[in-house]
């Protein structure tokens, strides 16, 4: 459903993304995860179309990005970090501009939006975007994706401004969805989420995919043993010295 061989992505001599490789299968829930500036949501505006890739290959439902980009796109969903969205339309006028941009049979997304904002709280597509909060903002364009019915979805710290209420049923509805055979591919910073939720977990510092696999399969990089998630990321990605800073501190 998601693939990336040698994904690389240069601004200048920085190196943003360094030989990338992702494999993700139908039905699994992929965590993307990494410090402030590791590459993670460079790595999404490639897998998506957004940014050209300086060097390396992707394929989403077995289609190449280079030769089929539209119908990739046509055919994925994606919730960014910081939904952007029209100020001076109402929500119900958003979500029907996307069913004509994706040609989506009106009638039958319109009852699964109206499910959808009646599982989230969305109670204000008669309001002005402009007037929304983040949360808000975030919770529409969620629905705005689900609605569709995509077979790959990507999610870029999806539970940022999400009330928990709303979180909870994100998760559940996420599962369900890759149940039914869904990929989905997110990001986090709540390791929790990340833990609870994903099948397999990758962890990019500085670029480069340094480890990958299940709960499981990541504790056996540790060398220090560490059972969480939070202790073994900390451990991989370098972020220990926190500890040593804290001691200080008190000092």
């Amino acid at each position: 459903m998601i693939y990336a061989k040698q994904l690389t992505k240069k601004f200048g001599e920085l190196i943003a993304v360094n030989r990338l490789n992702l494999h993700i299968k139908p039905g699994e829930i992929y965590g993307f995860l990494g410090p402030n500036g590791a590459g993670k949501t460079t790595t999404i505006k490639m897998l998506t179309g957004i940014l050209k890739p300086t060097e390396g290959e992707i394929k989403l439902l077995g289609m190449d990005m280079e030769k089929e980009e539209i119908a990739i796109k046509r055919s994925i969903g994606v919730v960014p970090d910081e939904p952007r969205m029209y100020d001076n339309l109402k929500g119900i006028e958003f979500a029907q501009f996307i069913m004509e941009i994706y040609k989506s049979p009106k009638e039958e997304t319109m009852k699964r939006l109206e499910d959808i904002c009646a599982a989230f709280g969305i109670d204000y597509l008669d309001k002005f975007i402009g007037d929304y909060s983040h949360g808000m903002k975030q919770k529409l364009m969620l629905a705005t994706v689900l609605m569709r019915q995509p077979r790959v979805i990507f999610l870029d710290e999806p539970t940022v401004g999400l009330d928990a209420r709303s979180a909870k049923i994100l998760k559940l509805w996420l599962r369900k969805l890759a149940n039914n055979g869904v990929a989905i591919f997110m990001t986090t910073h709540v390791l929790e989420i990340a833990e609870k939720m994903c099948d397999r977990i990758g962890i990019i510092n500085e670029g480069k995919l340094i480890a990958e696999g299940n709960l499981e399969e990541l504790k056996e990089l540790s060398k220090e043993k560490y059972e969480t998630l939070e202790d073994l990321f900390l451990e991989l990605t370098g972020g220990n010295e926190f500890k040593d800073i804290i001691d200080q501190l008190g000092e």
